[in-house]
């Protein structure tokens, strides 16, 4: 009797033992909460998706007139071997600046592109809209750091746009100029954020 007991606690322990596996795979695993860099980088790309589709549904085959914005953040001295080298404070309050030039810009172009009934409308709305909550979001993580905030360039805009095609002109150098920024800013805010977790 005592070696049948013996056995059944044997086979007892091991049945359990066996399910162990599976009741620690049932256990829900804790979902990280998304950091303010990791929603930084996220609205970023998802303002990049917006401007490509921008571009894509509102291309044209004509060569565009280049320099018609003269008071657009400089993109030539930013390059991908600068990213591992970036200062947290300093990068923050420029893309800060930059994005705060571009929200001019882009409240301008929809403002002229409303007066020529352009199709692009709606969807440059949404980006506005975005671009606004990727801004609060980054002063919000700057005064978390204490980045100080930079005072925006005072933006230079054509005088008069007569025509739809120098809308169109005007929208598309905008659009590419931008697209350029948001990969940048999108690697930057990748880049900064182990810095980020190091000051906080």
């Amino acid at each position: 009797m005592k070696l049948l007991l013996d056995s059944s606690s044997s086979l007892l322990f091991s049945l359990l033992l066996a399910q162990l596996p599976v009741f620690t795979s049932a256990s829900p695993v804790p979902q990280r909460r998304p950091t303010d860099m990791d929603k930084l980088s996220n609205q970023t790309k998802n303002l990049m998706k917006l401007t490509q589709e921008l571009l894509r549904e509102h291309a044209f085959d004509s060569d565009v007139e280049p320099h018609r914005f003269r008071s657009l953040p400089e993109m030539g001295n930013r390059s991908a071997n600068d990213l591992n080298n970036l200062e947290l404070k300093p990068t923050l309050s420029q893309l800060h600046a930059d994005l705060k030039l571009y929200e001019h810009h882009f409240e301008w172009l929809n403002k002229v592109s409303k007066k020529h009934h352009h199709p692009a409308v709606p969807k440059l709305v949404e980006m506005i809209r975005e671009m606004k909550s990727l801004i609060n979001l980054l002063h919000r993580q700057m005064q978390r750091v204490e980045a100080p905030k930079l005072i925006p360039a005072t933006p230079s805009l054509p005088t008069q746009l007569p025509y739809q095609f120098d809308v169109l002109q005007s929208s598309h150098e905008l659009l590419q100029h931008f697209k350029l920024f948001c990969d940048w800013a999108y690697r930057a805010f990748l880049s900064l954020k182990p810095k980020v977790t190091a000051v906080q």
